[in-house]
């Protein structure tokens, strides 16, 4: 699901385009919406040739790119939209920070999606943006799976004010579906920890190591992607005055928020897997406590009772108790007695 950061070549030239082995090789599929107050025009599967005719209009023209496996479409959308190559290099690299970089007629965004699949597998994926006055240029890694279509759906229907607004309140828009996409994983992971704390508080001696490195492990990824992720809201939010609208940056508010609270979330599970992991492990040393002190018990009963079947068996020959007729009974009389008097100490001191 996590990608490793790709593999920097020393000496490599700036900007350059290259497509790394965690890409795949699939032709980019290009979805374009344009709308505006009283209109609204979908297209799919548009040519990159299309674009320019739809950069310079009162329009709000959303472009989304599903696929990043034909360098060509790339460096036409960076001619037409005049898009820095070390911001396309940055698109590419699908293990990039998110982040946010101002240049002089866009804003380039770079942000990780988290989704359940439909087989309630998590997965993850990069996605850029570059805003534009009039223009939102999204791309994705993959066309299978996004978290877009609510926000498809306010746009076609035409609810809300998102088709009055301009290109800068889409960008949220996009920006707080892809927060709020963070809570149901973040639930489902709790649901699994939930379940690891019964099941370690009924029995103690269940083996859950595997699991919860798994999952400490899954926690720490998300948030490596949460935390640059508020950085993400709070620049925005202090972004000067120009593509990011006053009456934006109010709803951006709600996006800070909740990416803090996601912080709160992760934080709170991942101490929780610390003390379950500690609860194991200090249940493990109990039960090995346990088993200690009574194979302790057993030793320091049998050391007196060995004591005198070594006395008893030197066999030397005036040894007055060999001779007796019940030495024998008598010898294994003492033994009991000698056992049972220190099973007795033993529960006087509450050792056993």
């Amino acid at each position: 699901m996590f990608k490793r950061r790709r593999q920097i070549v020393p000496g490599e030239a700036p900007g350059l385009l290259k497509l790394s082995q965690d890409i795949p090789r699939q032709l980019p599929v290009i979805t374009m919406i344009e709308y505006g107050p009283d209109c609204l025009e979908e297209r799919n599967d548009v040519g990159h040739q299309e674009l320019l005719a739809h950069l310079n209009n009162e329009l709000v023209t959303w472009i989304n790119i599903d696929g990043l496996g034909d360098l060509s479409v790339l460096r036409t959308l960076g001619q037409r939209f005049h898009l820095h190559p070390l911001a396309l290099e940055d698109v590419l690299d699908t293990s990039q920070r998110p982040k946010v970089e101002q240049y002089d007629e866009y804003l380039f965004i770079v942000t990780k999606m988290l989704y359940l699949d439909q087989k309630k597998e998590m997965g993850a994926e990069q996605v850029s943006m570059f805003l534009g006055d009039t223009f939102l240029i999204t791309l994705q890694e993959e066309a299978e799976c996004d978290v877009f279509e609510p926000v498809r759906a306010r746009i076609r229907s035409g609810k809300g004010r998102i088709r009055h607004a301009k290109s800068d309140y889409l960008a949220y828009a996009l920006l707080d579906a892809i927060i709020d996409h963070y809570y149901p994983v973040l639930e489902a992971i709790g649901v699994e920890i939930d379940a690891i704390e019964d099941e370690l508080i009924a029995n103690p001696l269940t083996r859950p190591v595997g699991t919860l490195h798994g999952h400490k492990r899954t926690l720490t990824q998300i948030r490596r992607m949460v935390w640059p992720l508020r950085d993400v809201t709070n620049l925005l939010l202090h972004e000067d005055p120009g593509l990011i609208r006053p009456e934006t940056k109010i709803y951006l508010r709600d996006c800070y928020d909740h990416s803090v609270q996601l912080m709160d979330v992760v934080e709170s599970y991942r101490d929780v897997l610390s003390g379950l992991t500690e609860l194991h492990i200090s249940s493990i040393g109990l039960r090995t406590n346990e088993i200690m002190r009574v194979l302790t018990v057993i030793s320091s009963v049998f050391i007196p009772l060995t004591f005198i079947a070594g006395v008893y068996g030197m066999n030397f020959t005036h040894m007055p108790e060999l001779a007796e007729p019940y030495g024998y009974i008598a010898c294994l009389g003492l033994m009991l007695l000698v056992a049972i008097g220190q099973i007795l100490y033993f529960k006087k001191r509450h050792w056993l």
